[in-house]
């Protein structure tokens, strides 16, 4: 070498390095697109305190007291009444399945109780399986509880407050943080090393050179598929186990529900995501690739899945993206089956929703397989 340093020499190399990011389109991609996607998440679609929380009223009547009482907690943001329940046990149908967050219960006799000056009690059901939610408009209740009834009985008010505010805190009375963290944990745990592994499956083959032994064989491109996914299926199971054990032990996380059912979503879980990293195997040329594109698909599933933040606190196009999400699916019915104790009827349409991604994932991956082997 003549010079210690030479301008030729290193622009030729910077040369070389941008003809490298310019043919592999998926790292720029990266560069550009998980710092916006990050940008617009956290600073639109992230909220810690969730407003307009679905609920549900349960009432004989609708007198003016009833009235100004459903007016008062709408009027705070907080509540958002979408069903007049028939009974106790479909409003606890309600909320057993998610779909609401609170159940309103005015005693039968009510109303005769405020003329009468004899603070009736006003029972309030939460979903607190995620403590973060329920906190805000629980401690909203009493003052504009009162207040509202204040307002409607004017001098007539004898005590103070006219209203009895009792909380049944559901599923979560203690508002154990690691009891909606933990199970929510096995599905995260889940994704990231299911899809992870199983789309480098793929591109190990090609990169070893292996990948044209492998096309020349019998085997047709479902039972490539297979051979490739079936064997992580066992791993899934070792996790389920060790995450289950570490959290009935360790944490002393409640366990109420059908562990036949629990474990029957899980495998559906599993197979949508073994089949989605295979997926994303038939999209990438490098492990490198393989992995960022499972960066890409896991960052947006942290968020919007309910995992990390309230689900019901992001606005509405946010939720849309996460119903798109198996993870989001998933969290539901591994908190409902261990916190709440559902059964299939409560979670039948989250099961559907992850079958559904399973069959399309696999239909994907079939038919961009064949075009591989074109």
């Amino acid at each position: 070498m003549s010079r210690l340093f030479s301008a030729r020499r290193l622009w030729a190399m910077l040369v070389k390095e941008v003809i490298h990011l310019r043919r592999d389109r998926v790292t720029f991609a990266m560069m550009l697109g998980i710092p916006l996607m990050q940008l617009i998440l956290f600073g639109f679609a992230i909220n810690t305190d969730p407003k307009r929380l679905p609920a549900a009223i349960v009432a004989t009547g609708s007198d003016r007291y009833v009235r100004a009482m459903v007016t008062a907690l709408e009027n705070t943001g907080y509540y958002r009444f979408i069903r007049v329940a028939e009974s106790e046990r479909e409003a606890e149908a309600l909320i057993d399945s998610g779909k609401v967050s609170f159940v309103v219960t005015f005693p039968t006799d009510f109303s005769r109780r405020v003329e009468r000056g004899e603070r009736p009690a006003l029972l309030i059901d939460a979903d607190a399986t995620d403590p973060s939610v329920a906190s805000g408009a629980i401690s909203t209740l009493s003052t504009v509880a009162g207040n509202a009834l204040r307002r409607e009985l004017g001098p007539k008010a004898e005590v103070d407050p006219p209203v009895e505010i009792v909380v049944h805190r559901r599923y979560n009375p203690e508002g154990a943080t690691q009891n909606n963290i933990v199970p929510g944990l096995l599905g995260v745990i889940l994704q990231m090393t299911m899809t992870l592994m199983t789309a480098m499956a793929l591109t190990r083959e090609i990169e070893r050179g292996t990948m044209e032994g492998l096309l020349s064989t019998p085997a047709n491109a479902l039972e490539i598929m297979l051979g490739k996914i079936l064997p992580y299926l066992l791993i899934g199971a070792v996790q389920v186990v060790v995450v289950l054990a570490v959290a009935r032990t360790v944490f002393d996380v409640p366990f109420v529900g059908s562990l036949r059912l629990l474990v029957g979503g899980i495998l559906i879980f599993v197979v949508a995501l073994v089949l989605l990293g295979y997926t994303i195997s038939t999209f990438s040329r490098t492990q490198m690739q393989a992995m960022q594109l499972t960066f890409f698909f896991f960052l947006p599933s942290i968020l919007l899945s309910g995992f990390a933040f309230p689900f019901r606190g992001m606005p509405l196009w946010a939720q849309w993206l996460g119903e798109l999400l198996p993870l989001t699916h998933f969290l539901r019915v591994v908190r409902a089956v261990m916190l709440k104790g559902a059964n299939v009827a409560a979670i039948a349409d989250e099961l559907a929703a992850l079958a559904v991604f399973a069959v399309l994932y696999a239909t994907l991956a079939l038919l961009r397989f064949r075009r591989t082997l074109d």
